[in-house]
C-alpha cells in the first residue's frame, strides 16, 4: 500500500495531531506529489517543524476559515485525498455553541460538499470516542468494539457536534463525484490523545507546578481507560488513506468508523499524567478531593449557579457533571477491527511513547515554572 504520487489536503495541519500526521507523510518512502496544510493560522515553530521534514514532497500553506466556502473549494481543487483534523475540542463549554456547530457541523458538511465538486476520491475525518460516551449514568464498557452496543444520548454541546460531523462523513460515502467517480469516506474514533505538544498533558502539568508537584487526582484509579499515543492516531490516518487506495481494502473500509487506541497500559485518567513524570519527581494525590457521588452535585450546584448569573455575566464553572462521568467511568477499546480491515498496527510502542512524552515534559518545565511565576507576580 502506498500513497506516492498523491495530493493531500490535511486540515487542522497547525494543531497537536495534524502536525504528526502530515510530519508521517512527509516521511513516506514513496514521496506524495503535494501535501497542503490548512489552518486557521500556523505557528512559526509549526512551519519550522515542516520545513525540517520537508525533502521531496511539495508543501503549501493554506490559511484560512473551514467556513469560507471559496477558500474550501481552492484547498480541494486537484486534490485526491482529504484528511479532516480540524475541530474544536471544549469539554467545559467554553466555546459558544453557534460557533462550535460552525466549525465541527457546518465546516465538515462545507469541506464535503468541496470534495465532491473538486472529485476529491478519499475522506478520512478525525472523530473521538466522545461520540460513543460514557452516556450521563457512566455506564462502563471494557475492551468494546464496533459492534458493542451502548446507549449513548449525550447532551454536552461538543460531543453533539463530532457526532453530527461523523454522521455527515459516513453518510457521504458512495456520493458521486462531478467528473462521475464514486466519493469513499471513513471516520476514526481516536480515544484521548497524548504525547508531545498535548495541550491538555501542558495544563494538568501547569497545576501540578502549582500545587508543589503534585499532580490533582480528578479521576479515581479504578476508572480505566486507554489513551492512545499521538505519534500511533496519526499512523492510523496514514494507514487508513493506503487503504482507501486499495479496491480489496476499500470495500471493507468505506463508509465505517473505526476505534483507535494502541498499547498504553489501561490506566486512569490522572493516573496517566503520573505515570508519565514519576521518574521527574512528581507525585499524585492518593484520592479524589472528594467521594464521586458528592463531587457529581457539586458540579450540577456550579452549573445552576452559571445558569443563574446567565442574565448578568458568564460564568464558565471549572467542572461539570458530563466532565466529571467522562473522567470517572471505565471506558477501553479495542482496535482489533482497524487491524483486521485496514492493517493498522501501533508504530510506537509504549515505552517509545512514554520516553519521547516525559522528555517533551521536561523540557517545557522552566519555561512553564516562569510562566506561572510572571502570572503570580
Amino acid at each position: 500500500m502506498s500513497l506516492a504520487g498523491v495530493s493531500c489536503l490535511v486540515t487542522g495541519a497547525g494543531g497537536f495531531l495534524g502536525q504528526r500526521i502530515v510530519r508521517l507523510l512527509l516521511e513516506e518512502e514513496e514521496a506524495l506529489a503535494e501535501i497542503r496544510l490548512l489552518d486557521k493560522a500556523f505557528s512559526e515553530e509549526a512551519l519550522g517543524r515542516f520545513e525540517k521534514f520537508k525533502v521531496k514532497t511539495e508543501v503549501k500553506i493554506l490559511e484560512g476559515d473551514i467556513r469560507d466556502v471559496t477558500f474550501l473549494h481552492r484547498a480541494c481543487q486537484g486534490v485526491s485525498l482529504v484528511i479532516h483534523t480540524a475541530s474544536l475540542i471544549d469539554t467545559l463549554g467554553l466555546i459558544e455553541k453557534k460557533l462550535l456547530w460552525e466549525v465541527n457541523v457546518t465546516g465538515t458538511q462545507l469541506l464535503l460538499e468541496a470534495c465532491v465538486r473538486c472529485n476529491v476520491q478519499h475522506f478520512i475525518y478525525t472523530s473521538t470516542i466522545e461520540v460513543t460516551g460514557p452516556n450521563c449514568r457512566g455506564d462502563p464498557i471494557f475492551n468494546g468494539d464496533e459492534d458493542t452496543a451502548y446507549e449513548s444520548i449525550s447532551k454536552f454541546p461538543y460531543a453533539q457536534s463530532k457526532r453530527l460531523a461523523e454522521d455527515s462523513v459516513l453518510k457521504a460515502d458512495g456520493q458521486v463525484l462531478k467528473d462521475g467517480g464514486t466519493l469513499m469516506t471513513c471516520a476514526l474514533r481516536s480515544m484521548y490523545i497524548f504525547g508531545e505538544g498535548c495541550p491538555f498533558l501542558q495544563g494538568h502539568l501547569d497545576k501540578c507546578l502549582l500545587n508543589q508537584n503534585v499532580y490533582l487526582r480528578f479521576s479515581r484509579k479504578e476508572a480505566l481507560v486507554n489513551p492512545v499515543y499521538v505519534g500511533n492516531i496519526a499512523w492510523a490516518h496514514v494507514q487508513a488513506a493506503k487503504a482507501l487506495r486499495v479496491p480489496q481494502k476499500a470495500k471493507h473500509v468505506r463508509g465505517k468508523f473505526y476505534y483507535i487506541s494502541d498499547d498504553t497500559p489501561h490506566m486512569s485518567y490522572a493516573d496517566l499524567n503520573y505515570e508519565l513524570t514519576k521518574d521527574l519527581g512528581f507525585g499524585i494525590e492518593p484520592k479524589l478531593p472528594m467521594p464521586l457521588t458528592m463531587l457529581y452535585y457539586f458540579s450540577l450546584l456550579l452549573e445552576i449557579v452559571s445558569f443563574l448569573l446567565r442574565p448578568f455575566v458568564r460564568y464558565i464553572p471549572s467542572t461539570n457533571r458530563h466532565l466529571v462521568t467522562l473522567l470517572n467511568t471505565p471506558f477501553t477499546f479495542s482496535y482489533r477491527k482497524a487491524q483486521k480491515d485496514f492493517g493498522y498496527v501501533p508504530r510506537y510502542t509504549w515505552e517509545e511513547a512514554k520516553q519521547c512524552t516525559g522528555e517533551w515534559i521536561a523540557s517545557v518545565i522552566p519555561q512553564r515554572r516562569l510562566y506561572l511565576q510572571s502570572n503570580a507576580a
